[in-house]
């Protein structure tokens, strides 16, 4: 994942430098798009991190005795990470204080296509979350929840195992590929990167091309400057 990462951060380097040279607007638009999806990974991988960190630091705690609370109001929750492995989508919501309530106040209910949460009683609060039209079917029986520290961790089963889930609902998929440019991208972010601006080159005029030669040669020596620094 660090890898990953750090290839991810050098390539939004890179689009940053080309985007400051170019000055023709098929090119900074194309590069700006590129530098959008780009900073979208980056964010993706860290929240993913940051989200499995937490989980491998959880150590159980003596769960406190909590009187009963009158719940004032309830509170939708529109925060939250989400991850996968070949069997499972997880989603990580984060409530201060949740391990120290019943763990009966936390109830999880799941259908093929979706999953609500309601944490009932959470310092005069309760806290619902609803996902519908998941991406894809999942196990209603072998779907559950667990209650970590400060973390609501919610395991649906995949249907079908093996199986990579690119979003969590078919409303987020179809958002995504509505922003979408009209070009091909590769999944690796530096073919992406590579195959766009072979396309903008190829289909551009001798000025594009020598503006995307000038800014590609600006930003290898900058880039190896930098190199040759650490």
């Amino acid at each position: 994942m660090a890898s990953a990462l750090e290839e991810l951060q050098k390539d939004l380097e890179e689009v940053k430098v080309l985007l400051e040279k170019a000055t023709r607007k098929r090119v900074r638009d194309a590069l700006t798009a590129e530098k959008s999806k780009i900073e979208t990974e980056i964010k993706n991988k860290m929240q993913q991190k940051s989200q499995r960190k937490a989980e491998l630091l959880d150590s159980e705690k003596p769960a406190a005795v909590v009187a009963p609370i009158t719940t004032g109001y309830t509170v939708k929750i529109s925060n939250y990470g989400w991850d996968q492995s070949d069997k499972f989508v997880k989603i990580y919501i984060t409530l201060t204080g949740v391990h120290q309530i019943p763990t009966e106040n936390v109830q999880v209910h799941f259908t093929e296509r979706s999953f609500d949460l309601l944490v009932k009683n959470l310092n005069g609060k309760s806290y619902s979350m609803i996902v519908n039209n998941l991406l894809k079917p999942i196990s209603v029986e072998g779907s559950s929840k667990k209650v970590k520290t400060d973390t609501v961790l919610i395991l649906c089963r995949k249907k079908a195992e093996n199986t990579r889930w690119d979003y969590l609902t078919q409303v987020e998929k179809e958002c995504k590929e509505k922003e979408k440019p009209s070009y091909d991208t590769e999944t690796d972010p530096s073919e992406g990167l590579m195959n766009v601006l072979k396309k903008i080159y190829e289909d551009g005029d001798d000025d594009m091309k020598r503006t995307i030669n000038k800014a590609w040669v600006e930003s290898r020596e900058k880039q190896a400057k930098g190199d040759t620094e650490f």
